[in-house]
């Protein structure tokens, strides 16, 4: 049983890999699409928005149906949404059906995290530690599809290759996912029923939650859209500007273990969503006044370590919190949100790189701001429920 809990895991976080090439890959082949297609950038960006809308497309629905319908449905369905846009985006010849097919992985999204989240908790695993493992493996991706496109620039070969990278990781973890059985749907493990008695809530707090969900991956998105154009806007090299991505990822993987640490040791979930948030938002405030390469480099390390740790995923945790018969409808409500972010922050960003790409990237230190705010409502809210 362990062993077949293991090889299901590793499946599961095998499409994470393949998630995280997806979560970068038409950002980081932006100006190669442009080309391919004959629009400006701003029009890659308003593409790269239909990601967003795919998720608010599915996210509530396949959150609702993955109670109904087996986990492993939703797991395939997931990965055959984004294989389809894996073989599709480098062949297509216009924004319209980039359009369409970035619609499609959105869908994937939804479908894998309603699949997943699920079945691991479903497995026994505690939800704030299995959440934040999923991230890891996301963030291996995000770290191996920078390298993998500046290796294809720089040996001038076809910028598709990347996609048929993610569509090979997708296409042999069906293979292996196969004769994989998942649980049944509906098991309870102890720390659920543990959590049944819930938690006082306010309508002011799942406000909050809800915006932070907007928030948080706003953050993220805004960063690993811009930074590599940053970069050169800055003066740096190619190359050194897809390091800061790399390094941001390689920030993101240590800060997902560091985060599993803490959370081992019992620390107060809201008191590492506050300490984050703070760090994170002033590392963007370095990188837009630093022009040195070496403390931009730093930044980029810490904004992943701390933004991009798992610290949305430790959010979503906390509002399941509150709502423990509801967990469903709270992750659906929390993704929805940050659905919300995927959609709308290419096209404010868009909009913005039309007058400076400083300006572009400029923006996330505002939304850091925001997010800083929300988490200190949350943590103020829960403290006070805690006194009475």
């Amino acid at each position: 049983m362990n062993k077949q809990k293991l090889r299901l895991s590793v499946s599961l976080y095998l499409n994470y890999v393949a998630h995280g090439f997806g979560l970068l890959i038409l950002s980081q082949n932006m100006t190669a699409l442009g080309k391919s297609w004959s629009v400006p950038l701003k029009l890659v960006s308003f593409v790269i928005s239909g990601v967003g809308i795919g998720r608010l497309l599915a996210y509530l629905i396949t959150g609702y149906l993955a109670d109904k319908i087996s986990r492993k449905f939703f797991v395939y369905l997931g990965m055959a949404c984004y294989l389809a846009f894996a073989l599709g985006i480098p062949f297509s010849k216009n924004v319209y059906l980039a359009y369409g097919l970035a619609i499609l992985a959105g869908i994937a999204n939804s479908a894998l995290d309603a699949g997943t989240y699920t079945t691991f908790a479903e497995m026994g695993q505690k939800g704030s530690r299995g959440n934040i493992l999923i991230k890891a493996a996301a963030s291996l991706g995000e770290f191996i599809l920078p390298l993998l496109v500046a290796s294809l620039s720089r040996h001038q070969l076809w910028f598709g290759y990347s996609f048929m990278a993610m569509a090979a990781i997708l296409v042999v973890n069906a293979i292996l996912l196969a004769p994989l059985k998942f649980p049944k749907p509906g098991q309870k493990t102890a720390e659920s029923r543990q959590e049944a008695a819930g938690g006082k809530r306010s309508w002011l707090t799942t406000v909050c939650f809800a915006l932070y969900g907007y928030a948080s991956m706003a953050l993220m998105i805004w960063f690993t859209q811009w930074i590599t154009l940053f970069g050169q806007k800055q003066g740096f090299s190619l190359a050194t500007s897809h390091l800061f991505l790399s390094l941001y990822s390689v920030g993101s993987i240590i800060g997902v273990f560091c985060l599993f640490g803490l959370l081992s040791r019992e620390v107060s979930p809201y008191a590492i969503l506050l300490v984050m948030n703070v760090l994170a938002t002033l590392m963007v405030l370095l990188l837009l006044v630093s022009h040195s390469a070496l403390l931009s480099e730093l930044a980029s390390f810490m904004f992943g370590l701390t933004a991009a740790s798992g610290i949305m995923q430790t959010g979503l945790n906390a509002f399941m919190e509150l709502y423990p018969d509801r967990k469903g409808l709270a992750t659906g409500i929390f993704y929805f949100f940050g659905a919300i972010a995927s959609f709308t922050v290419p096209i404010i960003t868009g909009v913005l790189s039309d007058i400076d790409i400083r300006l572009a990237f400029g923006g996330d230190l505002a939304v850091g701001i925001i997010a800083c705010l929300l988490v200190s409502a949350i943590s103020i809210s829960h403290s006070r429920s805690l006194r009475k």
